[in-house]
């Protein structure tokens, strides 16, 4: 027997279905992403594009400050139209956009567009970011984070104690890094020239911020630079050390010395202080003067001076005429140029002087008194001489003979007219400035 009933809701049953399916028909069945879509519609053809970005945030994680951390997001047009996507915007700090250029770029139907991102921290600590991109109409976002960690130290310096070396030697060189190590790190050494070696490589210990070593320099003949090269992580530093070649050599306190106005017959003096300042010994072989009343005397030459040591060079004008004088003194040395001169000059001042003396004639000599014969001692002698070639018949007398820095001590006798003289007056003594 036929059940009207089941046939009834059989019926009613398919109908259902039909009208599901026919309805998944008229509305077209889309793909299921795991991302961000957004729909845009063309007025124009009636055609809709689907735009799929392939993550909604982007992590970083810890990154080395000074270090780059990268990453990439894609875009995806799952529509049959193009889509133009306007150039993405960054926020946040140390979060940058890289290989894309500042315009807006248009993705196919069925096409995909990447961006890449980079991360680069110049200080510790925690950041984040967006990246927004507009599709069409709609706008798409991209989380951005990431976080700046101290790390491990890296190559940060290498310095030597010498920066120039000319003889054989040691210079003690030093590499650091910008913070302590972590187990330890082997950093690689290199010298550009044979006279230079060093250590192939140094290790920094774990926790430590540097390491020293020793560079061991030979005796070059001719100047040249020695650069050091430490490498390490990627970071190359280098230290450059002059090379000189080992040489006496000799430093005048000055080259030319002026004694000004000096007066006839009294010697000047003046003193160049001369210097061993080269890397070997300097040996002063002789010393020469020329122009008349200059001398020069430079220790007992010859004489030789360890690097460092000086000895005076003396020199004294002692004028005889009167008027500008020049002269010169040269050093014969075993240094480079091996003649070093010294220039002089000075002026012989003819300025003159004399002592007046006076007295009184005596009053109680019974004997007529017809003048006088005057006597001088220098610098304090005991020995007189006459200076009046006749008898002074006046009570005054000028010495004209006398020097400048020099003492004089005189006295008078009275001379009557058959030639006998007095007894010595009292004794009278005058300087001559």
């Amino acid at each position: 027997m036929h059940d009207s009933s089941i046939d009834r809701w059989f019926y009613l049953a398919l109908l259902a279905v039909l009208t599901l399916w026919c309805s998944l028909l008229a509305s077209g069945c889309g793909s299921v992403v795991a991302g961000t879509t957004a729909s845009s519609h063309d007025s124009g053809s009636g055609s809709s594009s689907s735009v799929v970005i392939s993550t909604s945030s982007v992590t970083f994680g810890s990154v080395v400050v000074g270090q780059t951390a990268s990453a990439s997001v894609s875009v995806t047009n799952q529509g049959a139209s193009a889509v133009q996507i306007a150039a993405p915007q960054i926020t946040g700090q140390y979060f940058s956009l890289v290989g894309q250029s500042a315009g807006s770029v248009s993705v196919n139907g069925g096409s995909s567009q990447t961006f890449n991102l980079q991360f680069a921290p110049t200080a510790a600590g925690a950041q984040t970011g967006t990246m927004t991109l507009t599709a069409g109409t709609q706008t798409l976002t991209v989380a951005l984070s990431g976080t700046g960690t101290a790390g491990l130290g890296m190559l940060n310096g290498l310095n030597c104690t010498s920066s120039a070396m000319t003889k054989a030697g040691t210079d003690s060189c030093t590499v650091t890094l910008t913070a302590a190590a972590g187990t330890g790190l082997t950093v690689s050494l290199a010298s550009s020239v044979t006279a230079v070696t060093v250590p192939g490589t140094v290790t920094i210990p774990a926790g430590a911020t540097s390491a020293t070593f020793t560079a061991t320099v030979s005796a070059v003949t001719s100047a040249e630079p020695a650069e050091l090269t430490a490498t390490a992580g990627g970071e190359t530093k280098t230290y450059t050390i002059q090379l000189d070649p080992a040489a006496p050599g000799l430093t005048l306190q000055s080259t030319n010395v002026s004694f000004g106005d000096v007066s006839l017959n009294s010697p000047a003096t003046q003193t160049v202080l001369l210097t061993s300042s080269g890397t070997e010994p300097l040996t002063i072989s002789a010393v020469t003067v020329t122009g008349a009343g200059f001398s020069a005397t430079a220790g007992n030459a010859p004489v030789t001076l360890q690097p460092g040591q000086t000895v005076n060079l003396d020199l004294q004008f002692d004028p005889a005429v009167s008027g500008p004088a020049s002269g010169s003194v040269k050093l014969m040395t075993n240094a480079s140029p091996s003649t070093a001169t010294v220039t002089l000059s000075g002026t012989g001042d003819a300025t003159s002087y004399e002592v007046d003396l006076n007295w009184d004639p005596p009053t109680d000599s019974t004997d007529p008194v017809v003048g006088y014969d005057i006597y001088r001692a220098v610098g304090g002698s005991s020995s007189y001489q006459l200076l009046n070639s006749d008898v002074d018949d006046l009570a005054a007398y000028k010495d004209t003979t006398v020097l400048s820095g020099t003492s004089y001590t005189y006295y008078v006798v009275s001379v009557d007219g058959a030639g006998n003289q007095s007894s010595p007056s009292n004794l009278f003594s005058a300087t001559v400035p």
